[in-house]
């Protein structure tokens, strides 16, 4: 920021002009205030292009377009006079540095910063867009870093410079490096060559380098790497990864639209993600920065001759001559990487509608700015945060001491946690129980219905909320139970859930033991009750209020739930008799009726099949269940009665899954039972794989991983495979949901994550990991469009999408 020179107009139209910016292609900038106290930048136009009659009606044009674009992620153009003898507009000052500058000072951001920051340009491309613009030089030094967000500058005026040359053959416009293969091959650009440069971009922020090369590179060599080449995204981190490579997809047809990125990374709100988003150090400098800046003053009164009147000489590539106080880093002439058709050291050349590159606040722009209609909501302001960029009423308002205060105290509030732990996943305890009457009753569902946007390739969405519970509160073997917007999962306390805001509707103390699976029907849940007393309980689902209990008899105590059908819960159950021994007893299982509680048949099981861990499953007339002395037994829902029971090998522990007729055993080989008579009808060879892991079956269709964590879809009348995913980097699913075209996969407790599958196809959609490394397996249901996860103690919402 340099002092205003004797050349320099004191005022623009009722703007009294404070210091010089820089120079760039269209030509100088300065920085402003209005009679109001409005701190903006204001661009006036070189006098070879003022003199230009197309230029001046293209300037008007792109005048009026560009005041349209009045998003929460923009800087907007406030005012602009096309008519003056040198030509000029005004767009809200941004205090914050650019993204070169940021990444020049302190390297590299951190991965939450570069996920804020990649939901809030899309964001700002979505208001771009949607004003009619594309923006066509989306570059590090046009994305300015504020405390309360990311803003794009820049847009739409580059196109007004350079329209005359825009159709010339061979003319190429924007910066090498972030510009798009079709803009580097002087084709037309839409709106898609805007994703590839916020891919280069996000590259840029997340390594500290660009994706196809670096400034020592030449102009050409970065062209032909643009058109020809393939990125370098070492160093990106995983979670990113995926939407870098969609944004930078040579076809434009196939990269994401930005409402797909915003959709996928901030799918509660881009403000969400936007809380303490930048690092510390850089938080701390925004609020130096803008004491200065707010407390500026006019100069005095220039020298006669000096005023706006007759047009100053100005080119293009002048230097200020003024000794410069760089900011942030910058160096006299702007400090970022000049734009392609610039020369170093000062500002750009007339061509290729380079913008100005200058360095730390100097960049025109503005904060926040009422949300237009293609975000998703009204931004919200940092407390205590000044909004420079609102309306000029022509009041003047507070005193800029007071106006400094409040800016000062919100910038400082950022510096002072901006390096913790906040970020998409929201904070732990901001989703915690809310407080509960005296029955344990919390707070209703939220009732707003939801959609939810598919995410581009690669890119897993972001939770909607997320809370860890107490350590050890939770079993985290036990499939979730969901019904009615509650989610409830086996521990003790057992606690009923708001899918919609992870806040407790209900919980209950010594009701459910550790492990104890939950079974639903007809709004009760049933489970064995937490007191080891030997009974079945029936819940009431919505309140956590007791149903009944039920009692096999005397001497027969309930052991766990394994099944659940449309009359009946089944239950394994321990008889001891006469003896009463702890030594001495029969195992059995029973069916209790789900509406009275009261016993239907209760059988004693084979002497061999004695022991306490049982998985069962139950489909039709066939409850199927698995103990841990390796036997596999199918009975008669309706009697009881033993149908078969044969040895399975090693591994027992394993939900047993039935569906047609059939029973399907895991192993070396993937084999379908007849249900009624145990008689294998098909079995599955993995051709070299490893063995099979537990499949599901959904609509027809059976799911399975192998042990070399590829996911196999099955025919299940026929055993023939449909399609074979090896294309996963982490451990295959244990379980599988589907809901709609997705199929999700929950993995186990080594490497993985949830897992994102198209169900025809098998091909990877995303991976969502928390990065938590507790060492305990995933967890899943639906419930309605929301995906519910557990990993260990951590509960998350997932969008179904």
């Amino acid at each position: 920021m340099e002092t205003l020179q004797p050349d320099d107009p004191r005022e623009l139209g009722s703007y009294r002009l404070l210091r010089r910016l820089g120079a760039g292609g269209m030509g100088r900038v300065y920085l402003a205030r209005s009679p109001g106290g409005r701190t903006v930048a204001v661009k006036v136009v070189r006098p070879d292009l003022a003199a230009d009659a197309d230029f001046r009606a293209r300037f008007r044009h792109e005048a009026e377009i560009a005041k349209a674009v009045s998003g929460r992620f923009t800087a907007p153009v406030v005012d602009a006079d096309p008519e003056a003898s040198l030509p000029w507009l005004a767009t809200s000052y941004v205090l914050g540095p650019d993204l070169t500058d940021v990444v020049a000072a302190h390297g590299a951001l951190p991965e939450r910063t570069v996920h804020a920051l990649a939901a809030g340009l899309a964001a700002a491309l979505q208001e771009v867009h949607a004003a009619g613009l594309v923006h066509r030089d989306l570059k590090p030094s046009n994305v300015l870093l504020a405390a309360d967000g990311p803003r794009v500058i820049d847009f739409g005026i580059a196109r007004a410079v350079d329209g005359s040359r825009m159709t010339q053959t061979g003319v190429v416009v924007g910066s090498p490096g972030y510009m798009s293969p079709e803009q580097a091959q002087g084709k037309d650009v839409g709106t898609a060559g805007d994703v590839f440069s916020l891919g280069a971009v996000l590259a840029f922020a997340a390594t500290g380098r660009g994706a196809f090369g670096d400034g020592a590179s030449s102009h050409a060599a970065l062209l032909y790497q643009i058109v020809h080449g393939e990125p370098d995204l070492t160093g990106v981190p995983q979670s990113l990864l995926g939407l870098v490579r969609a944004c930078l997809t040579k076809d434009p047809a196939q990269r994401p639209a930005p409402a797909q990125i915003v959709s996928a990374l901030a799918p509660g709100g881009v403000e969400h993600v936007l809380t303490d988003w930048l690092p510390s150090a850089v938080a701390s400098t925004i609020a130096t920065h803008a004491a200065g800046i707010l407390d500026l003053e006019a100069p005095d009164p220039a020298p006669a001759g000096a005023s706006f009147g007759p047009a100053p000489t100005m080119t293009s590539g002048s230097a200020a001559t003024a000794n410069p106080a760089p900011a942030y880093g910058s160096n006299p002439g702007g400090g970022s990487a000049p734009a392609y058709g610039s020369h170093p050291g000062g500002g750009s050349a007339p061509a290729y509608g380079s913008a100005p590159t200058p360095g730390y606040g100097h960049q025109p722009g503005g904060p926040a700015a009422p949300a237009g209609p293609a975000h998703g909501g009204p931004g919200t302001p940092l407390p205590g945060t000044v909004r420079l960029g609102e309306p000029d009423t022509g009041d003047t308002g507070p005193s800029r001491r007071r106006v400094l205060g409040l800016a000062l105290g919100a910038a400082a509030g950022v510096a002072a946690v901006g390096g913790g732990a906040a970020w998409w996943l929201g904070r732990d305890g901001d989703d915690s129980a809310s407080p509960t009457d005296a029955a344990g009753r919390g707070g209703s569902a939220e009732p707003a219905a939801e959609t939810f946007t598919t995410p581009p390739p690669g890119v897993a969405p972001q939770p909607l909320w997320h809370k860890a519970t107490v350590e050890d509160s939770t079993s985290t073997g036990v499939p979730l139970l969901t019904h009615d917007g509650l989610l409830l999962i086996s521990g003790d306390p057992l606690v009923a859930y708001d899918v919609r805001t992870g806040k407790a509707r209900w919980s209950k103390k010594d009701a459910c033991r550790p492990g104890e699976p939950l079974l639903f029907h007809g709004g009760k849940v049933f489970l064995a009750d937490g007191d080891y007393d030997g009974v079945l309980v029936a819940l009431d689902v919505t309140s956590g209020e007791e149903v009944w209990r039920s009692r096999l008899g005397k001497s027969v105590t309930v052991e766990s739930a394994i099944a659940i059908d449309d009359k009946h819960v089944y239950v394994t159950a321990n008889d001891f008799g006469e003896s009463r021994s702890a030594t001495q007893y029969r195992t059995a299982v029973a069916a209790i009726s789900h509406t009275t509680g009261t016993k239907v048949w209760l059988q004693k099981r084979d002497w061999g099949t004695k022991d306490y861990d049982v998985q069962g499953n139950v489909s039709g007339r066939y409850l199927v269940y698995a103990d841990s002395n390796e036997n596999l037994t199918v009975r008669d829902t309706a009697t009881g009665a033993q149908l078969w029971s044969k040895k399975i090998g090693d591994d027992w522990s394993w939900q047993p899954t039935i569906a047609n007729g059939l029973v399907f055993l895991p192993g070396d080989e993937l084999t379908a039972v007849d249900a009624d008579t145990g008689d294998t009808r098909w079995t599955l060879s993995p051709n070299g794989r490893g063995g099979f892991g537990n499949p599901s079956v959904i609509d027809g269709v059976l799911y399975v991983s192998d042990d070399d964590d590829g996911v196999w879809a099955v025919n299940v009348k026929t055993g023939k495979r449909t399609w074979l995913s090896d294309d996963l980097d982490v451990q295959g699913p244990e379980t599988f949901l589907r809901a709609g075209t997705s199929l999700y996969g929950a993995t186990g407790s080594l490497d993985g994550g949830i897992v994102a599958l198209e169900a025809g196809t098998g091909k990877v959609r995303w991976v969502y990991d928390d990065n938590k490394g507790n060492g305990e397996p995933w967890q899943m249901a639906l419930a309605g469009n929301r995906l519910m996860v557990t990993h260990g103690p951590e509960i998350y919402a997932l969008p179904a999408v």
